[in-house]
């Protein structure tokens, strides 16, 4: 952590992005609602974006807790440089963590 001064543009313009697209979503649905269009129709959109962010909130769970075990295997075996096998350990926990998110996602209600 000695780059520290690095994170500094990188959260700036995470956070920028992110409220744009707040805003841009926000004005979205003001002029979907202005637009006089049937009530079933912004339900079932709400609905749909409801779903479609428990969706991206399991995925990003899963994957974040495959990749913590496959640091941990690393921590574990004690393997420090950054070599091929390493990349792999971490490639395959984070496809492990999209696949079992994808399978779950289809078991789940909706």
């Amino acid at each position: 952590m000695q780059n520290l001064d690095l994170f500094i543009p990188i959260t700036l313009f995470v956070c920028i992005t992110y409220a744009i697209k707040a805003v841009v979503d926000a004005r979205v649905r003001k002029q979907l609602v202005a637009s006089n269009v049937s009530q079933e129709l912004i339900q079932s959109i709400v609905e749909a974006d409801e779903l479609r962010r428990r969706h991206a909130t399991l995925r990003w769970g899963v994957v974040l807790v495959a990749l913590a075990i496959g640091f941990g295997l690393m921590e574990a075996f004690g393997w420090r440089d950054f070599t091929p096998g390493v990349l792999s350990i971490l490639l395959g926990a984070t496809g492990i963590g999209n696949l079992v998110a994808y399978h779950l996602s289809r078991k789940m209600p909706g």
